[in-house]
């Protein structure tokens, strides 16, 4: 008499960020991650990793961006179950977590002045941290590439290069 129809159970992804794991229900529930929730929401709102912004949420500034797999994406445009399985990093995930030390392009960031209100920050770091890993010593055109899709109004670009090209000398 309680038979429940099968789409009436709720659905179980498990994704991982900043390496722990997560099991999200996903349903129309308030405890619950909805069909249509983008990563970005779910991110912040759910998980309280707020370090990820959102700026235009339509995927034209950059903001949002996280590396999923190992390449960057914008979590406002990616929906949360998409993301079943993978293994997601925002900017909460990049210091060491046992001493809180910052990871060394966050700190080149710093060194090069590269930030003014940071609201675009995170995004443009999580791009630059996914090229770095892809391609320790990148020549100018391709941070200029790999960052194209980010828009600041605080800062120069060019504080923002410097600080990635430093970092990819360092090791970083």
């Amino acid at each position: 008499m309680d038979k429940k129809t099968k789409q009436e159970d709720p659905q179980e992804i498990e994704i991982i960020v900043n390496n722990i794991p997560y099991s999200l229900t996903i349903g129309i529930h308030p405890d619950q991650v909805g069909p249509s929730d983008t990563l970005a929401k779910t991110l912040r709102e759910t998980l309280g990793l707020t370090g990820t912004k959102v700026g235009c949420d339509q995927g034209s500034c950059g903001a949002c961006t996280v590396i999923m797999d190992g390449l960057p994406i914008l979590s406002c445009l990616t929906l949360t179950i998409e993301c079943d399985g993978r293994h997601i990093t925002t900017i909460e995930g990049l210091q060491e977590p046992k001493t809180g030390k910052l990871d060394p392009l966050q700190q080149s960031f710093i060194d090069h002045t590269a930030f003014q209100c940071g609201f675009c920050t995170p995004g443009m770091i999580m791009a630059s941290r996914a090229l770095l890993d892809n391609n320790p010593s990148p020549k100018t055109h391709e941070v200029k590439e790999a960052l194209s899709g980010h828009f600041c109004r605080c800062i120069s670009h060019y504080h923002v290069l410097d600080a990635v090209l430093s970092a990819s000398k360092k090791g970083g």
